[in-house]
């Protein structure tokens, strides 16, 4: 029997022959049925904002995921636990903000400090699903690795870092790929940037996301035939990341004279100096200055970065097309949930910052599609605020199995009641939490503000600093009103004082060899 899960149309109708020849032949459906648990499919995107028509974006052509959307529940209103790759995945895959597990960077590995940790997909696999996983799902790079225990099989790596022009590649292999081959970081020093994009004319499985796909597709393909067992696959996908390395064609779909550039490229007035960032990664690619400063890029080269943004995203879409094509030709996806999650927002010179790793709104609200067959209502959108870390226990409770009782903090709740009923309320605000110029930005955001309390890391006695911002007019952070709104702050104040106190950061972990 599975718990809060209703199957999809053609599951039930399978279920109603059954019984019927099953009463004639005198066999079970539960014999002849060889799993009756969902599939799980989960779709990671690295460095994907609501970067989708479905959100509402007029820029990019994304009909594969909008189609995916027109079939599932959309929130409006996701956020990320931390605005940086290795630790939002840690968030999603354990079910742990980085506050309670002290993984705030990479080069930590979960298992030394949770030895016993139990993570998503290892839950699914210890209740009976093969559990695979293909791409970028764990961050592996920067002195971070996959983790074998979550797997049935072993994870099926390909490239982050990538490129087939030989133009690209005449001063040979790059720091970033280096530092994503988990070299040491002294050396990949020693080595030179890389092209921030290129666009040559060539197939899509030339690039890794386009030979993920096709793994992808393969291992669809085989769980079909050898359906003993529910699974639960973990497709990650590489792509908007940086380089902007994608297929020429993906780079026609947009005129980049056309593209519009940010309308605010200054710092929010009044935000601490140490609170917002205008280097780190996007200076490790040709041609970006080395040192970048607060001064925004020549119009030029703004509209050449988010060109090659959203050929990323229009790439991924396609590949995210061929396996959901796959998915349905099979006839999979009336038993499978589906999941696509961005790891973290993306800044295209907002306020003139790029990538990510801050606490504002464009660095971490994330796209977040569910589609549970019997479950969610199809084109429906939700308003409730929701957290990476939910997505752990909403998965459990959809596929019917016991709440996780794990040595690791699960910090997410359920949102099986919002799947249900879009309407429904069981959250008042998201946390998130980043640590920039020797403090700890803790977050909260309502549906129209955002608190940040930033805090020494070194336990120094210092009072607390805070941001506050109203979101009533746009998406962008324009002055701290934490002085000006004392009565908003108070309120914010104490939402944040309902959580924990955040731990201190995990020392590294030895390399590996």
């Amino acid at each position: 029997m599975i718990r809060n899960h209703k199957p999809g149309h053609g599951y039930a109708k399978w279920i109603t022959v059954c019984a019927i020849v099953g009463f004639w032949l005198g066999i079970s459906c539960t014999a002849a049925h060889k799993t009756e648990k969902p599939n799980i499919l989960l779709i990671l995107v690295d460095d994907l904002r609501p970067a989708l028509g479905a959100y509402g974006d007029t820029i990019a052509f994304t009909p594969n995921m909008d189609k995916l959307a027109s079939k599932s529940l959309l929130f409006e209103r996701a956020y990320a636990n931390q605005a940086v790759c290795g630790p939002s995945r840690y968030n999603l895959l354990l079910g742990s903000r980085s506050t309670s597990s002290g993984i705030y960077n990479f080069g930590s590995d979960c298992r030394d400090h949770y030895p016993d940790a139990v993570t998503l997909p290892q839950y699914f696999k210890q209740h009976g699903y093969h559990s695979e996983s293909m791409g970028k799902v764990f961050h592996v790079g920067h002195n971070t690795y996959d983790d074998t225990a979550s797997w049935s099989v072993p994870h099926h790596k390909d490239l982050v870092i990538e490129y087939v022009d030989s133009v690209s590649k005449k001063d040979g292999f790059t720091r970033e790929e280096a530092l994503f081959s988990n070299m040491e970081w002294g050396y990949a020093r020693s080595l030179p940037r890389g092209s921030a994009w290129e666009s040559p004319d060539v197939a899509d499985d030339a690039y890794a996301d386009g030979r993920i796909a096709n793994r992808a597709i393969e291992r669809l393909r085989d769980r079909k035939v050898n359906a003993d067992r529910p699974f639960f696959l973990a497709v990650g996908f590489a792509r908007p990341h940086l380089p902007f390395s994608v297929p020429k064609k993906y780079w026609d779909m947009y005129n980049e004279s056309a593209l519009p550039l940010p309308q605010h490229n200054v710092r929010p007035e009044g935000a601490p100096s140490y609170a917002v960032k205008y280097g780190d990664e996007i200076d490790q690619y040709v041609p970006i200055p080395t040192t970048v400063t607060e001064a925004p890029f020549p119009d030029s080269l703004t509209r050449k970065l988010i060109h090659g943004y959203y050929a990323g995203v229009s790439y991924v879409d396609a590949q995210i097309g061929k396996v959901l094509n796959e998915l349905a030709a099979l006839g999979l996806d009336d038993n499978t949930i589906v999941v696509l999650w961005g790891d973290h927002g993306y800044m295209l010179g907002e306020m003139g910052m790029w990538t990510k790793h801050v606490n504002y709104e464009l660095a971490n609200r994330i796209p977040l599609v569910i589609s549970a067959p019997g479950v969610t209502r199809a084109g429906s959108h939700t308003d409730q605020l929701s957290e990476t870390v939910d997505i752990y226990p909403t998965l459990v409770e959809l596929a019917g199995l016991p709440a996780p009782d794990v040595r690791q903090p699960i910090d997410g709740v359920s949102m099986v009641p919002v799947l249900k009923d879009p309407g429904s309320h069981i959250r008042d605000h998201a946390y998130h939490s980043f640590p920039r110029g020797g403090r700890l930005g803790r977050a909260v955001r309502t549906d129209r503000y955002r608190l940040v309390e930033w805090t020494k890391l070194d336990g120094a006695e210092e009072a607390p600093e805070y941001e506050l911002y109203d979101y009533h007019s746009g998406s962008m952070e324009l002055k701290n009103i934490a002085d000006e709104q004392p009565e908003v702050r108070a309120t914010l104040q104490a939402m944040l004082g309902r959580h924990p106190a955040a731990m201190p950061p995990r020392p590294q972990s030895p390399r590996r060899e």
